[in-house]
């Protein structure tokens, strides 16, 4: 079992990153316009007998990089919750390999929902799902975590990659 590697704070302030919608809701509420497209227009479909499996496979292996994010947050004793400080650097399990492996889960799953059911519009509005995550999410996340952490982040920043 990977042991947790975590740097904590009490010196700072109890603030937040300031995220304004929570990642999950919009993984899912892009999803839902992708399906609602995809029944909307006839779309090409990947064979069921092709997209399903992979669909399928992509949803476990995303519910279990899912589970792995939130198991390591929990030994940290860190909130989950965008909306509440954060009290732990957690920089082992999954975070050895990615920065954000809750929302590379989200994708993962994403994916795997759209594969099954095989729509193309479903597919195509993961785009602006993942430029609305770098762009509002990750990159307020990030600046946080940096005047949170200080260089604690910013090297272990350097270290892992943002989605790999």
């Amino acid at each position: 079992m990977a042991q947790i590697t975590m740097s904590t704070t009490t010196d700072r302030p109890e603030k937040t990153s300031g995220v304004l919608v929570p990642p999950p809701l919009l993984y899912l509420g892009g999803l839902g316009l992708g399906l609602a497209l995809d029944r909307r227009f006839s779309t090409p479909k990947v064979p069921p007998s092709v997209g399903r499996p992979i669909g399928v496979a992509l949803v476990v292996g995303g519910g279990v990089l899912a589970a792995r994010f939130v198991g390591a947050f929990r030994r940290a004793n860190t909130a989950i919750d965008l909306r509440k400080p954060s009290t732990s650097l957690v920089t082992s399990g999954p975070y050895r390999f990615t920065r954000n492996p809750g929302y590379l889960s989200l994708t993962v799953m994403y994916l795997g929902a759209t594969v099954a059911v095989g729509g193309v519009c479903s597919l195509a509005t993961l785009v602006p799902i993942l430029v609305t995550m770098d762009r509002y999410v990750i990159r307020r996340e990030e600046e946080y975590l940096s005047e949170r952490f200080g260089s604690d982040y910013r090297a272990y920043q350097a270290s892992v990659g943002r989605w790999l």
